[in-house]
């Protein structure tokens, strides 16, 4: 049988599977059906540095970037990015580190370390001196938000970490030994309610559907907590047309966990990326029901868990699932056109299962507009492309002489190879590729 996607989500049992009629079928008939065989390709115009996930890269992976504006200097702006166990990356705009931050150390002999998932930024903080930037992590290995502030007159290590350690608790897990089994603070997206000025991060539960809203807490130190205001859950199981229920497939024990968020603080709208089913909208509050607003091409397709080679056996596509999104649906980011700043813009999302991205036009009910593929720039010494991307992040606002009309950056998650390991094998390579948002507005039409 044919895996059904290549990242793994939660078990149908081998009972229902049969139930379900699953059955051998090809590639083309199991979910991949309007896949595009051709879109508007964009190239990458810079790379950051190769990030190498083992002993002697320090277990850095590159997965989540967030885009700093200076306002004062556009030009100094910078890229703040998480590398799961190698910590947080700081790049300038032509994509040189900066600064290096490491995840914290484990709490307890054999606890995990910190492992730094997605991050996004709080601009104007309300801090009892004054307001100032931060970025917020979340830090999947411990259960915990981190945060830091965000000083550009720091040229070389610009961002302090302000995590009031004695204001931090577990986000999800009732205490260390629930840490370890790493059902922890996985997605992340933060934004200032416009009524109130308060701040909040919505983080997402690994290998569960739950959300939670958490309100930042500055203290008269100058440091940062947080509490816990409310959380809900997406669904796990749902209702096809037929009349049966579909879950996901994939581990025994696994849901189907969101780790892609975005949060329009002119709205309060919150997209959630579940990776095997969709995008849905909601309230950033989490008050609100979500509203599945589109499928991956997967949805619906049955499916058993298949021990020996640790992936799913696909059935026969009943036919429901979306025609945009090849699972998992992961990096999600909002585009604002700079001609029309107080319209919704566009929502990005990464269609990682097909090395694409989706464009959906917020102003129109986020209807799908358009895909592209972020490619090789050219000439030998050129950046590649971005495939299997993680998260993406986007921003309309000039950034200097370096990207005048705005700035796309996505993850990489197979960058070209460019050392081996001692013992002359490949090693895993990620990175982040930046892309002129000016040139992409052209490509691909909008």
């Amino acid at each position: 049988m044919t895996a059904i996607s290549r990242r793994r989500t939660t078990a149908v049992g081998v009972a229902a599977a049969v139930a379900l009629g699953v059955i051998a079928v090809p590639a083309h008939a199991r979910g991949d059906r309007g896949a595009p065989p051709s879109l508007p390709r964009v190239p990458a115009s810079v790379e950051t540095p190769s990030l190498f996930d083992d002993e002697a890269g320090g277990n850095a992976n590159a997965d989540d970037p967030a885009i700093w504006r200076d306002a004062e200097d556009p030009d100094r702006s910078l890229v703040i990015a998480t590398a799961k166990e190698g910590g947080l990356r700081v790049y300038d705009l032509d994509g040189r580190q900066v600064q290096s931050l490491p995840a914290p150390p484990p709490p307890r002999e054999g606890d995990a370390p910190g492992r730094f998932n997605n991050v996004d930024l709080i601009t104007g903080l309300r801090f009892p001196d004054g307001p100032h930037d931060v970025a917020v992590v979340s830090d999947r290995g411990r259960d915990q938000l981190r945060v830091y502030r965000i000083d550009a007159r720091r040229t070389g290590a610009p961002l302090v970490d302000v995590t009031d350690e004695s204001a931090a608790p577990l986000v999800f897990s009732t205490g260390p030994d629930e840490v370890a089994g790493q059902r922890t603070a996985y997605g992340l997206a933060a934004y200032t309610d416009r009524r109130s000025g308060r701040s909040f991060a919505v983080t997402s539960r690994r290998h569960e559907t739950a959300l939670a809203l958490a309100e930042l807490l500055p203290t008269a130190q100058g440091k940062v907590g947080y509490r816990t205001v409310r959380t809900t859950s997406l669904p796990a199981a749902f209702r096809l047309p037929d009349g049966r229920t579909w879950t996901p497939c994939g581990e025994p024990g696994e849901l189907p966990q969101v780790e892609g968020m975005v949060i329009d603080p002119a709205t309060g709208d919150l997209y959630a990326g579940q990776e095997d089913v969709g995008i849905w909208k909601l309230d950033a509050d989490l008050r609100s029901p979500a509203r599945l607003i589109e499928k991956v091409r997967s949805f619906g397709v049955p499916g058993t868990w298949n021990q020996q080679t640790e992936e799913c056996d696909a059935g026969a596509d009943p036919g429901y699932g979306g025609r945009h999104l090849s699972a998992d649906v992961e990096g999600l980011t909002i585009w604002r056109d700079p001609e029309h700043p107080r319209r919704g813009g566009y929502l990005l999302a990464s269609s990682q299962g097909d090395d694409t991205f989706a464009v959906f036009d917020r102003e129109r009910g986020d209807r799908y507009v358009r895909g592209f593929r972020v490619t090789a720039g050219g000439g030998a010494a050129a950046p590649d492309g971005s495939q299997e991307c993680d998260g993406a992040a986007a921003t309309s606002a000039p950034l200097g002489r370096r990207f005048p009309h705005g700035l796309l950056v996505v993850q990489d998650g197979a960058n070209t190879a460019r050392t081996t390991g001692p013992d002359g094998e490949a090693r895993t390579d990620t990175d982040f590729k930046f892309v002129d948002l000016g040139r992409l507005r052209r490509t691909v039409g909008l």
